[in-house]
């Protein structure tokens, strides 16, 4: 049975994040950022020695292994039949965080809304189709950024490029 490849996800993800870049966005929470890891958020990540010496080629392979640490195996991408449910989850739990895009994927399947991706959940989306599920998780998605502006106006200059980040995934 062929399942979801990680390697496919993360050239999509990593180019909503901007590819290999550095920048310090002003009004972005996470501060200095590099190929979409926030420092604020991931100061022990080892990619920044690197990053602060500006030796960017040592750093490029360790940001794919974060990736797949931090949210690809989190959501259990490799075990997820549907390439487009595991990207748009991934891509949502990078841009999120984790239990954010599970709890949102849970409630798309009908299971409880813990955070956690666990055997239930897993059943539930490797039988939902990518016609009912990457629709409904892109309202959810929409929905959960109109939230974080509404919460907090200083971050709506990011919602349109969050919402143009789902409907990218919609394609």
């Amino acid at each position: 049975m062929v399942m979801a490849n990680f390697e496919q996800a993360f050239e999509k993800m990593i180019r909503d994040e901007g590819g290999y870049q550095l920048t310090n966005i002003p009004g972005d929470r996470g501060g200095q950022t590099y190929a979409g890891i926030a420092r604020k958020q991931n100061s022990d990540w080892e990619g920044w020695q690197y990053i602060d010496r500006k030796d960017f080629g040592s750093a490029t392979p360790l940001v794919r292994e974060f990736y797949k640490s931090n949210f690809w195996d989190r959501v259990r991408g490799d075990e997820l039949k549907e390439q487009a449910i595991a990207e748009t989850i991934f891509n949502f739990a990078v841009n999120t965080g984790v239990r954010i895009a599970s709890k949102l994927a849970q409630l798309i399947v009908g299971t409880t809304p813990d955070g956690a991706i666990g055997p239930k959940t897993l059943e539930r989306l490797n039988i939902c189709t990518v016609e009912k599920f990457l629709p409904a998780y892109a309202l959810a998605k929409i929905s959960r950024y109109a939230q974080i502006c509404n919460k907090d106006r200083s971050q709506s200059k990011f919602l349109l490029g969050w919402i143009n980040r789902t409907l990218s995934g919609l394609k």
